[in-house]
């Protein structure tokens, strides 16, 4: 599916300005270390507004300066993630889905250009809200700066 036949996410400016204040703890789920990459760019520009970033790379040790997970399953119970924010391909997004579920979390954002139906379904089935085709920097900059 091309960038321009994924549907919009109904989700308004409002909601996702709230979404942005009220969150604190973002996993990223395919956080990466290059520099020249959005799933570096994105969570550096996140960290630098104050949020917490819990990166999520199965072959990195830290990024960011935090402390990388292999998986959401394997952040502690006692952190709360508050949104799980997801740079990769959309083909592994219903994984990702899953592990949300199995933490409770409550929020997924799909970053540019990721989309995956049953996934969302799946989400929505389990109460979670879930954006997608967004980048979560262009949104706080947009709404917030």
């Amino acid at each position: 599916m091309s960038v321009n036949n994924i549907p919009n996410d109904g989700v308004s400016p409002e909601r996702i300005k709230e979404i942005l204040l009220n969150s604190k703890i973002i996993a990223v789920v395919g956080a990466s270390r290059n520099p020249v990459k959005a799933a570096y760019e994105v969570p550096a520009f996140l960290q630098s507004k104050g949020y917490k970033i819990i990166p999520i790379n199965p072959i990195a040790d830290y990024i960011f300066g935090e402390k990388a997970y292999k998986s959401l399953l394997e952040i502690p119970n006692d952190i709360k993630v508050d949104i799980v924010d997801v740079f990769r391909p959309s083909n592994e997004v219903l994984n990702v889905v899953k592990e949300t579920i199995a933490k409770g979390y409550k929020i997924i954002w799909l970053q540019e250009g990721i989309y995956n139906k049953e996934a969302v379904e799946l989400a929505k089935a389990h109460n979670i809200e879930i954006l997608w085709n967004r980048c979560m920097m262009k949104s706080y900059k947009s709404l917030l700066d």
